[in-house]
């Protein structure tokens, strides 16, 4: 555990409830293996075959103010590692001015009109497919946190930190439904979720929560 916390900045050891901390577990090797050529595979294809809608989302986010396309932002994955995520760009530049972390909320001002769309039908994500690539992501887990809101969210609920078990996810049970999260009530919520699937998780859950996600998205429904 001392090795654990060392090694790993991103435990805070004021926060951490020691005894609700689980080591990664031993999977079985066949079941990381399929899990991570999966992931390999599948990121591959998104990225080619979505290729002109990700252009096209780009070029509207650069043509909308003139600002980046393209948002990259300090996460906690894997074993409380840190690592860059990447998303379209939903908010206006320095959305984020003061220096403190804020929630996005529905019907947040910051969020530019391109932006509002893309993040309402979680067009947003794409470019997380090459965090799903590299292996800092997953296709299914949890959704990753920044450090500020998972400080908060220990001290609510040690357990958070159980699930640096997995590598988080770009699909997970917890998005698909209880949607964005912009309140601590409902990052509580994730949590318990997310917990769930810690539990039950299975390449079979996983292809059903990517069937039910990939038909939200494109039926157009907003969650």
């Amino acid at each position: 555990m001392e090795k654990l916390l060392v090694e790993n900045p991103a435990l805070d050891r004021a926060a951490l409830d020691v005894e609700s901390f689980v080591l990664p577990y031993d999977a079985a090797p066949i079941t990381d293996a399929l899990k991570r050529v999966f992931d390999v595979v599948c990121s591959l294809i998104g990225i080619v075959a979505f290729s002109p809608l990700i252009l096209v989302i780009y070029v509207a986010i650069r043509i909308e103010d003139g600002g980046d396309g393209i948002f990259k932002q300090e996460r906690i994955g894997y074993r409380g590692r840190r690592f860059m995520l990447y998303k379209f760009r939903t908010m206006v530049p320095h959305a984020e001015a003061s220096g403190r972390p804020i929630l996005c909320s529905k019907e947040d001002n910051r969020l530019t009109r391109v932006g509002a769309f893309l993040r309402h039908h979680h067009l947003d994500e794409f470019p997380q497919l090459w965090n799903v690539l590299k292996g800092e992501m997953s296709f299914v887990g949890y959704r990753p946190e920044r450090k500020y809101f998972i400080d908060q969210i220990v001290k609510a609920d040690p357990r958070y930190v159980r699930l640096y078990q997995l590598k988080p996810g770009l699909f997970s049970m917890a998005t698909l439904y209880n949607g964005y999260t912009d309140t601590m009530e409902k990052m509580l919520i994730r949590l318990e979720m997310d917990l769930d699937y810690l539990e039950h998780r299975s390449l079979l859950l996983d292809m059903k929560i990517i069937s039910l996600t990939a038909i939200s998205i494109f039926s157009g429904k907003q969650f």
